[in-house]
């Protein structure tokens, strides 16, 4: 079964060793949490508060190509959301609508290439098609990519992996003992990726919420009470020394490591 080609490498040098230090993580995962709970506290509509979260990754996407981070997932879309108030899942369409439409310049200017994942079908065609025209547009940057967690969800992912790999072992294109930990990993949505070295949550929440389930196995975790909109410069560099002070073992002793 062929793996899911690779996506360019950006900035930055990628070592073979996962136990090798490295100062900046390679990639970093988000789940943007806050938004309703941000505008609510204002007075606001809970829309509004997905708004300005907009602008708050923009700032982030900014804030990750100036520090040398190669790749950015954002969490924008579980396929629990689905369970909102209807006003409120239609009003994140339609912002996800405009979004594509408007950020595919600033994409090309900055040389960030844009990739989704997840299930965005239930969105619609329009949306299906300007995600294709997005990720076509910008298949040759290689200042950075950022990926899309549109309608994902991890249960989901691996699901899916699965049911792709027993397709395979029954139309006789691989069988089961070549399945293993690198066969799973390269079948799911994020195979072309690296899996994350640093996972943000923001709005106080501990847990993954099932974001990139088998994905974050070894990722160094940092939350954060700071609502999704307030998270700003301050606070990114707040997780980015915390994960300068993490030791990385991966299974080894600490005295391995720094050997």
């Amino acid at each position: 079964m062929g793996a899911k080609a690779p996506l360019p490498i950006n900035r930055g040098e990628a070592s073979g060793d996962p136990t090798k230090a490295r100062l900046i993580p390679r990639h970093v995962a988000v789940v943007m949490d806050g938004n309703g709970r941000w505008a609510q506290a204002r007075g606001k509509a809970r829309i509004q508060g997905h708004r300005r979260g907009v602008e708050t990754a923009r700032q982030l996407t900014s804030l990750c190509g100036r520090a040398g981070v190669e790749y950015l997932t954002l969490f924008a879309f579980s396929s629990e959301n689905w369970k909102r108030p209807l006003e409120e899942v239609r009003f994140l369409s339609q912002l996800l609508i405009s979004s594509l439409e408007n950020e595919i310049p600033r994409l090309q200017e900055n040389q960030i290439q844009l990739n989704v994942i997840g299930d965005f079908r239930p969105f619609g065609h329009k949306v299906e098609e300007l995600i294709a025209r997005a990720r076509d547009q910008t298949l040759s940057n290689t200042a950075m990519t950022l990926t899309i967690a549109l309608n994902y969800g991890g249960r989901w992912d691996l699901t899916k992996a699965v049911r792709e790999l027993a397709t395979a072992c029954e139309e006789r294109r691989m069988t089961a003992s070549e399945i293993d930990e690198s066969t799973l990993s390269q079948t799911l949505s994020t195979g072309n990726l690296p899996d994350p070295d640093l996972f943000i949550r923001t709005g106080g929440e501990i847990r993954l919420s099932n974001f990139l389930l088998w994905q974050l196995a070894y990722t160094e975790l940092f939350f954060t009470d700071n609502l999704w909109p307030d998270f700003g410069e301050a606070q990114f560099e707040q997780a980015l020394d915390a994960y300068k002070r993490r030791q990385r073992r991966f299974g080894q002793t600490g005295e391995q490591v720094t050997t």
